[in-house]
């Protein structure tokens, strides 16, 4: 039996950037420096109107052939995370599939899934490479939340950026991924959430929990999304380690969902974590939905902080309500 294992990964960011100089003159009431101390963040990449999902998706694709000389006619399987897609039908992964040039031989879905969606990916990049239905996967996530807010909304605009990175799940004779596990509680759907847009009447629309402050088509309830992730990740974390044989001594980096430093340093302080061992990557970026994983990955191994052989915990949280998380060993080194 063959395994999943990551390889290299590329990121595409679109080229408009909005730092928060901007969003100062733009809006002088926007306390930007209190915002920058809740958010962590300081630029986001945003898509131009034109720009959707697959084009940052085929963006990412063709940096991760390019750089890493991946031969495209070797993908088996294309997995394309995005809650953004182009259309409702066809799936965003096989308009990616022919603009990219792979194999007509090859299997392509989108999965619509946010924050959560990158370990999820790696489950079953993972589940088709152990079923020989695969040997190499392309894993996309690409996201253009930007779409789905007003100009005017400070809460969402400030927090969220757009962009795609493209991971490539290679077939291994031995597991790099320990213990996945999954969690989800429909009963927060209306917590984040995009109401418009689905075949759903909007006389029977599900209505987001929090009052509309702004006139974005995204609505997020901030206080819920912190007590949320608060309850469910760590027993996420106590679960996987349990699961996997490790203990807290055995984990060497704590990779978690980029969702904002204050929900990350809150989660911090309830996991008991160091500064050193939970890295941050979100004030370049923004909150990039489902990339924030792989993004953060690329960077720590650019800066050499995440080196082979180390073991990471995967951790992703967010809409719908959904958990994932996973343990992870990196055998992955640049040639």
């Amino acid at each position: 039996m063959k395994f999943g294992s990551i390889g290299p990964i590329a990121i595409h960011l679109p080229e408009l950037i909005e730092d928060n100089d901007l969003y100062s003159a733009e809006f002088p009431k926007w306390n930007m420096e209190l915002i920058f101390a809740k958010t962590g963040v300081r630029t986001r990449h945003i898509a131009r109107p034109h720009e959707c999902a697959s084009d940052l998706a085929v963006g990412a694709a063709e940096k991760l052939f390019g750089e890493f000389d991946i031969d495209r006619r070797t993908i088996d399987f294309l997995l394309l995370c995005t809650q953004s897609p182009d259309y409702p039908l066809p799936t965003t992964a096989c308009l990616v599939q022919n603009r990219l040039g792979l194999p007509t031989s090859i299997g392509a879905l989108d999965f619509n899934l946010g924050c959560s969606g990158f370990v999820y990916g790696l489950s079953l990049s993972d589940g088709l490479i152990r079923s020989g239905a695969a040997k190499r996967v392309l894993l996309i996530t690409a996201e253009t939340y930007s779409k789905y807010i007003h100009p005017t909304d400070r809460s969402l605009r400030t927090i969220f950026g757009d962009g795609a990175a493209a991971t490539l799940i290679d077939a291994a004779d031995e597991p790099s991924f320990g213990s996945f596990v999954f969690g989800t509680d429909g009963r927060g759907a209306d917590v984040l959430m995009v109401p418009k847009g689905g075949a759903r009447r909007p006389s029977e629309a599900l209505q987001p929990r929090k009052r509309q402050r702004w006139p974005s088509d995204l609505v997020m309830d901030g206080p819920e999304i912190v007590k949320f992730t608060l309850d469910v990740v760590p027993p996420m974390m106590e679960q996987i380690l349990g699961n996997s044989g490790w203990t807290r001594a055995d984990v060497h980096l704590y990779l978690l969902h980029q969702a904002t430093t204050f929900m990350l340093n809150h989660l911090r302080e309830r996991l008991n974590l160091c500064e050193q061992c939970m890295p941050i990557a979100l004030a370049e970026y923004g909150n990039t939905v489902s990339s924030t994983i792989p993004i953060l990955i690329r960077d720590l191994r650019a800066s050499g902080r995440l080196c082979l052989g180390m073991r990471s915990l995967l951790i992703g949280f967010g809409v719908g309500l959904s958990w994932g998380g996973c343990a992870w060993t990196e055998t992955w080194a640049r040639k």
